[in-house]
């Protein structure tokens, strides 16, 4: 039982001492909040923290960020034998990436580094918190600039598009100018005043047509004229008389602030000043021409009707009205012929109108269509420009160093205290199994009952061994050597280590260094 103890609990410290130092740097990282709140400038690179965290342990466990730490500190120390299948694995296999994040809880991100060395594991994890700083911050800067440089293109493109659609309109609207849906209700009013107007002129040119027989069929019948018809009107002073005449109508019907009315009114008092002019030019009437003096008939005029002419040399009072009627009638016939240009012009754009009424409509809004993609894009970029100067500045969210690596002073694995004392345990439980064992197979007697068993008799008593004087001074003997060469072999044991290995200070301080004690 004894031997068995000691070999286990030798055996187990032997390996606990022999196993090689495992030292573990550990570094924890924490998602800051933005500085600037969202409701006043929200920043353009909007993701979870929980989704950037495993970004972050995605790009930093790539193979060639592993390859190139572990070549960088010379991790491993069998490395010139390793392969690059195996530094990765070995490298993912000693590295231990741990996310805390929840809900009203603050995002952690811890890293820990496994290491034969102490160094070395604080420098695995060092250099795994600054590639994580560096590349989220260049990664949050890329996305905003990438983003503002979009909505700068956006910006130019949509108000290059703005300027076509703002020119196309433009263009439209000067080649349809006479039929735009803006000036319609002019436009028709217009027409019902020229209609008008048309109506009046043939009221005119047949009233002067009736004055010019009228005047004709009193010559002839009389070879007199009517002194009251002697005085011609010019067709001004007819045109205002009728001017009158509608104005008169108009405001019976339509209030005197009307466009109508103010349209009357403006060509009334154009006529009035021009008849006066004319009268002041030309105040005498003719006299009339007394009978007697040969008047004959005028060749045909260009209404058809035949005025007399005049035998003498002087024209006649009758030759006068009726020219100056052919002359009144010619420059209505004209105005009623310009008016219907007019009016024919007026149809046509009228016509028109509807037309170019939808297609404008539909030019214009494709123009607010741009214009509110436009306002949308100079929106987003100037959010897009506060939420760069954010990222450059690192005013938003970031990744901020709670807890730094640092050299540990002991190595974390493995625990040799717990493998001696499990190694102990174990020897004492297999030298206490080996003794029940043993026990278990002695079939030897030793008591009155095994002799019932094994003879089948009842034994009437029983004498116990009784060594003899001999026997005991053997034992007594082998005891003695026994304990004498315990006695004077460790010391002379731990006079050879010390002389010939190490001294014995310097190995009971190694073995406490090892423990932890």
């Amino acid at each position: 039982m004894i031997i068995i103890f000691l070999i286990v609990s030798a055996v187990s410290a032997f390996i606990a001492l022999k196993l090689p130092p495992v030292y573990e740097s550990t570094a924890r990282l924490l998602m800051e909040s933005p500085q600037i709140p969202d409701a006043l400038a929200a920043p353009t690179v909007d993701t979870a923290a929980l989704e950037q965290l495993q970004v972050i342990e995605q790009r930093l466990m790539t193979r060639s960020n592993l390859l190139d730490i572990a070549r960088k500190f010379n991790v491993f120390p069998a490395m010139a034998t390793m392969t690059p299948d195996d530094i990765v694995s070995a490298m993912r296999d000693t590295t231990t990436i741990a996310k805390q994040a929840g809900r009203e809880q603050a995002t952690l991100l811890t890293i820990t580094f496994d290491a034969s060395d102490a160094q070395t594991a604080a420098n695995v994890v060092n250099e795994y918190v600054t590639r994580i700083l560096t590349d989220n911050t260049a990664s949050r800067t890329s996305q905003a600039q990438d983003t503002l440089e979009f909505f700068q293109q956006e910006v130019e493109r949509l108000s290059a598009d703005l300027s076509t659609q703002s020119a196309k309109v433009l263009d439209f609207q000067n080649r349809n100018s006479d039929a735009l849906p803006g000036t319609l209700n002019y436009r028709l009013t217009e027409q019902s005043n020229l209609q008008e107007r048309l109506a009046s002129v043939a009221r005119q040119i047949s009233g002067l047509k009736d004055q010019k027989q009228r005047l004709i069929e009193i010559y002839r019948a009389t070879g007199q004229l009517d002194n009251s018809r002697a005085v011609v009107q010019s067709p001004e002073s007819v045109q205002l008389a009728q001017l009158q005449v509608d104005l008169d109508q108009a405001l019976a019907v339509y209030a005197p602030t009307n466009p109508k009315v103010t349209l009357l009114q403006t060509r009334i008092a154009k006529l009035q000043a021009k008849v006066g002019i004319d009268a002041a030019r030309d105040p005498a009437p003719v006299p009339d021409t007394p009978p007697g003096t040969g008047i004959g008939v005028q060749t045909a005029p260009a209404d058809g009707i035949s005025s007399p002419t005049l035998d003498s040399s002087p024209m006649s009072m009758l030759d006068i009205q009726t020219t100056e009627i052919d002359s009144q009638i010619t420059q209505l016939t004209e105005e009623s012929n310009d008016t219907t240009k007019q009016l024919a012009a007026l149809k046509d754009s009228i016509d028109r109108s509807s037309g170019v009424a939808v297609q404008l409509e539909a030019l214009n809004r494709d123009y607010a269509n741009i214009q509110a993609q436009y306002d949308s894009a100079t929106d987003r970029l100037s959010k897009a420009s506060t939420g760069e100067r954010i990222a450059v500045l690192s005013k938003g969210q970031r990744i901020g160093v709670l807890d730094a690596a640092t050299v540990p002073d002991v190595p974390a694995r493995p625990h040799r205290q717990k493998i001696i004392a499990m190694g102990t345990a174990l020897g004492l439980a297999l030298g206490l199994g080996l003794v029940a064992l043993l026990e278990l197979l002695n079939t030897s007697v030793r008591r009155p009952i095994d002799l019932e068993h094994r003879l089948n008799i009842t034994p009437i008593g029983t004498i116990p061994y009784s060594r003899t004087p001999g026997e005991m001074m053997r034992r007594r003997l082998a005891i003695l050597f026994a304990f004498l060469v315990i006695a004077a072999g460790l010391p002379a044991r731990a006079w050879v280590i010390d002389t010939y290995y190490m001294p014995i200070d310097l190995i009971l301080a190694k073995v406490s260094t090892k423990l932890g004690l």
